[in-house]
């Protein structure tokens, strides 16, 4: 199948083709505003489908607007035409085409020459009407307010809101993209003559302002994202889109002295806590039980002695593990515990503990093994 793309490079435009190849489409003809009309021509003459994702957003001249939202599509349409071809065309309108204004009165012309085409050559058409689109390589300033709060938070830039309480309706891209593409296969999601993307969030301008607010203050506090929650997850992953080049890492405090070092990873309110724990030779770290709080350690470089012991017990229980073969050991309540390092190089230990270390209840009480 040969695919015309227009706005190939957009924001739309982008995300599709890349799922399109990894789907295992070639055929792929992309136009955007530097392609001459001559390519466009040849393209429509080979052309199997279309994705007309090209328009215009925000203009110098409003009188742009009809000028890219239906000047370019009647042309594009013309030229399909002339195949004398059944050649399906998937176009990107948006909620705002029964709007009042200049960009929702092109988005609304744009879609009636769609259908006109689809009733005049029998080909399929499929036009969505797309709320806020947000995801990975959006622009600030132009896609959506995701982009913009994305992208000025992780500057600690200000954002401006004049009414937190407005509600929003998100579509994530991966979504948006998932659905184009079964359009391939005429499989498409309608209400009445408009395609739809099934899955829309709903989220007020303040909310979605905290939330990405958090994942700034993330790295701080060590807190990690509710990955139950499919919008908290998704503009998670497009805030990380955002991160500036030099930013990508961040220091952890690490609790450092002469026995090596415990340095707490993450966070969570309902997940406990991760940590890593540096011993060097010879060292001996624990000693200590705890009532209900337990843990897990993951010795993943050096060689470890773990011993346990119950508190009405003289029994010593002793598990050796070592960075080469990954054993996971629990550490049951009522037991106190140790763990040494018997080889010649620093232990590395990863530990989750199923809560949070609150120092005014730390659950820990000093006993030697």
């Amino acid at each position: 199948m040969n695919i015309l793309v227009t706005g190939a490079k957009g924001f739309i435009g982008k995300n599709l083709i890349s799922e399109l190849r990894n789907k295992g489409y070639s055929s792929i003809f992309e136009y955007d505003i530097d392609t001459s009309f001559t390519e466009l021509e040849d393209f429509t003459n080979k052309c199997d489908f279309v994705f007309h994702l090209a328009g215009v957003n925000r203009p110098e001249n409003q009188d742009e607007f009809m000028k890219g939202n239906y000047g370019f599509t009647t042309d594009l349409l013309e030229l399909l035409e002339k195949q004398r071809r059944q050649i399906p065309v998937l176009i990107t309108s948006s909620i705002q085409a029964t709007s009042d204004n200049p960009y929702g009165k092109s988005k609304k012309a744009g879609e009636d020459v769609i259908f006109e085409y689809g009733e005049k050559t029998g080909s399929n058409v499929y036009v969505y009407r797309l709320p806020n689109v947000f995801g990975k390589w959006s622009r600030p300033n132009y896609n959506t307010v995701v982009a913009t709060f994305c992208y000025k938070i992780v500057r600690n830039q200000d954002i401006q809101i004049n009414d937190p309480k407005v509600e929003l309706s998100l579509v994530y891209i991966d979504d948006v993209v998932t659905e184009f593409i079964k359009t391939l296969s005429g499989i498409t999601v309608k209400e009445d003559q408009y395609s739809i993307i099934p899955v829309v969030y709903k989220i007020t301008l303040g909310r979605l302002a905290e939330l990405i607010k958090s994942f700034k203050d993330s790295r701080n506090n060590l807190s990690v994202i509710n990955t139950l929650d499919e919008l908290e997850n998704k503009l998670y992953a497009t805030y990380l889109s955002f991160l500036p080049q030099d930013d990508f890492g961040y220091n952890l405090k690490m609790n450092v002295d002469s026995r090596g070092s415990f340095t707490e990873f993450l966070r969570t309110g309902d997940r406990g806590q991760v940590s890593v724990n540096v011993a060097k030779p010879g060292i001996t770290k624990g000693n200590h039980w705890h009532h209900t709080k337990n843990e897990k350690f993951l010795v993943v470089s050096g060689k470890a002695s773990i011993k346990f012991r119950a508190l009405d017990s003289k029994e010593i229980i002793e598990y050796l593990v070592t960075g080469d073969n990954l054993r996971v050991i629990d550490i049951p309540t009522g037991y106190t515990h140790n763990i040494e390092n018997i080889g010649d190089t620093d232990l590395v230990t990863v530990m989750w503990a199923n809560e949070c270390f609150n120092p005014e209840k730390p659950d820990t009480y000093f006993l030697e093994v």
